[in-house]
C-alpha cells in the first residue's frame, strides 16, 4: 500500500509529490544529518585552532570526516535512532554515532573532542537554521520567484485592458486588469526584498551562552572569536553573541512574520481572482477528463485558488504560533521550543502547496474581454468623478453636488444621459468636447509600472 495513504498530515500524504523536496531539509533524517554536519565541522574547526591534543590530526582526514554528512544514508539515520532508544536524547545519539565512526576511522583517541564544551542547543540552534536557510533558498524561493514572474508577465500582458473597478463592491472609477494584478506583484516583491535583510541567526555558546566550559579548559584561546568565525564563516550563519542556553529566535520570528505577510498578500490575490472569475471577468481552461462538481456537470470551479487560500491560512496559523512562541523561554532554558522547532517545515510545505495551486490557477485564466466591455458600457455613471473634477478646475459652482443629484443611486445612467447633462452646462464648447471624450473605457488614469 502507498505509505502516503497512512500519513496523518496531508503534506506527507495527499500532497507528498508536491512537498517531497522539503523532506531533504525538514524530515527527521534531514535534521539528524544537519546535526552531524555541525558536529563534524566543529571538530574540524577545533583541529584548526589547533587545540594541543588535536595537533596530530592530519588535515587529510577532513574530507573523510565530511563524508559522514555528505554521504549520510538512511542506514545512518536508523543507527542514530537506535542509539536514541538508549540515550533518550536525540543530540547525544548523534554524538555517540560520530564517536562510533571515529573508532572505525582509527580516530578513537580524539573522540572526547566531539561535542567538546557544547550543549545540545549549540547543535540544534545551528542545524535548524542551516536547514531552514537551504530549504528556503533551494525550494521555497525559486517557486515563489516563479509565481512572481507569472504574475508580472500577466500584468504586462493585460496592462492596457480596461476594467470596471469595484470599491465596497460597487462600480467605481475604471482601472486596468494588468494594474490590479501588478498591485500584488509589487507588494510581494517588496516583501521578498525585506526577507534579505533578516539574518539567519544561530546560538553557539555552551550551556548558558557564556562559553564557560571552553574558557575553563583553555583560558588563553579567544573562544568568542572562534565561535563567531565558526558560525559565520564555516556554517554561513550570523552568531547571536549574547544568549541563554538557546537562541532567542527574534530574527527567526521576524522571518516567519515576513513569510506570513507574503501568504497574506497571496490570500488577498486568491480572493480577488476568485471574485473576478465569479464576475465572469475570467474564464478558465477546461480539461476534458476533469470533473467540476459531483452533482452539477456544468461547473468549472476556481478550486486552485480555493486550495491555495486554505493552505495559506493553515501555514499562517503555524507561522503565527512559531513567531509568537519561539522568542519566549523560561529563564535560561525550557524545552517548549524543541517540539515546536520540529514543525518549521510544515508551514513551508503548506505554502509550497499553495504556490503550486496559484501557478496552476493562473495558467488556467482566460481573459473574458467581452464581459469586461459590457460592464464598462453598463456603468457610465463612473465617469461622474472625471466630469465633476474638470468642472472644479473650471470653477463651476457646486459640480460635485450637480453630479451627485444626477447619478447617486440612479439606474439607467447611459452615455446619452451624460451627454445631455454636459450639453446643458454653462461652460465653453471646448470644455464640453473635453468632457464628452471621457468614457468608462479610457478613464483609467496613469498605469505607471
Amino acid at each position: 500500500m502507498d505509505c502516503s495513504l497512512n500519513a496523518i498530515s496531508p503534506v506527507d500524504g495527499r500532497y507528498r509529490k508536491t512537498t517531497e523536496k522539503l523532506s531533504n531539509y525538514f524530515s527527521e533524517a534531514a535534521i539528524i544529518r544537519y546535526r552531524v554536519l555541525v558536529e563534524v565541522e566543529y571538530f574540524i574547526a577545533l583541529c584548526r585552532i589547533p587545540l594541543p591534543q588535536l595537533k596530530r590530526v592530519s588535515q587529510e582526514v577532513f574530507p573523510e570526516l565530511r563524508e559522514l554528512y555528505q554521504k549520510f544514508s538512511e542506514h545512518d539515520a536508523m543507527r542514530i535512532k537506535e542509539i536514541e532508544k538508549t540515550t533518550n536524547h536525540d543530540v547525544k545519539a548523534v554524538e555517540y554515532f560520530v564517536r562510533e565512526k571515529f573508532e572505525e576511522m582509527q580516530l578513537g583517541q580524539f573522540r572526547e573532542f566531539i561535542h567538546f564544551g557544547l550543549t545540545s542547543q549549540d547543535i540544534n540552534n545551528t542545524a535548524f537554521p542551516i536547514a531552514l536557510k537551504q530549504g528556503f533558498l533551494e525550494v521555497y524561493k525559486p517557486l515563489l520567484d516563479q509565481l512572481l514572474a507569472i504574475l508580472e508577465s500577466r500584468s504586462r500582458e493585460w496592462k492596457k485592458i480596461p476594467m470596471l473597478a469595484h470599491t465596497h463592491g460597487q462600480p467605481a472609477s475604471p482601472t486596468t486588469v494588468g494594474k490590479e494584478l501588478f498591485v500584488f506583484a509589487e507588494r510581494l516583491r517588496k516583501q521578498v526584498n525585506l526577507l534579505e535583510s533578516i539574518p539567519s541567526s544561530a546560538k553557539f555558546g555552551g550551556a548558558t551562552g557564556n562559553l564557560n566550559a571552553h574558557h575553563v579548559a583553555y583560558p588563553r584561546i579567544n573562544w568568542v572569536q572562534f565561535a563567531d568565525d565558526f558560525v559565520g564563516q564555516t556554517l554561513g550563519l550570523a552568531r547571536s553573541a549574547t544568549t541563554t542556553q538557546i537562541e532567542h529566535y527574534d530574527n527567526l520570528a521576524a522571518f516567519f512574520d515576513n513569510l506570513k505577510r507574503i501568504n497574506t498578500i497571496l490570500i488577498d490575490l486568491c480572493r480577488d481572482l476568485w471574485t473576478y472569475i465569479s464576475m465572469d471577468y475570467f474564464k478558465q481552461k477546461v480539461k476534458k477528463s476533469e470533473v467540476g462538481s459531483s452533482a452539477m456537470p456544468h461547473k468549472v470551479n476556481p478550486i486552485d485558488f480555493e486550495n491555495a487560500e486554505g493552505n495559506l491560512g493553515l501555514a499562517n496559523a503555524i507561522f503565527e504560533h512559531l513567531s509568537a512562541k519561539l522568542p519566549i523561554s523560561r529563564l535560561q532554558r525550557d524545552l517548549t521550543d524543541s517540539t515546536v522547532m520540529r514543525n518549521i517545515g510544515v508551514p513551508l510545505a503548506h505554502s509550497v502547496v499553495a504556490f503550486h495551486s496559484i501557478i496552476k490557477g493562473m495558467d488556467k485564466l482566460i481573459l473574458h474581454e467581452e464581459k469586461l466591455e459590457q460592464d464598462l458600457d453598463a456603468n457610465w455613471a463612473v465617469v461622474s468623478e472625471a466630469i465633476q473634477t474638470i468642472l472644479r478646475r473650471e470653477n463651476y459652482p457646486d459640480p460635485y453636488e450637480a453630479l451627485k443629484d444626477l447619478t447617486r443611486g440612479k439606474q439607467g445612467i447611459t452615455k446619452q444621459v451624460l451627454v445631455k447633462f454636459i450639453n446643458g452646462l454653462k461652460v465653453s464648447d471646448k470644455v464640453k468636447n473635453e468632457l464628452k471624450k471621457i468614457t468608462p473605457h479610457n478613464y483609467t488614469g496613469i498605469i505607471s509600472f
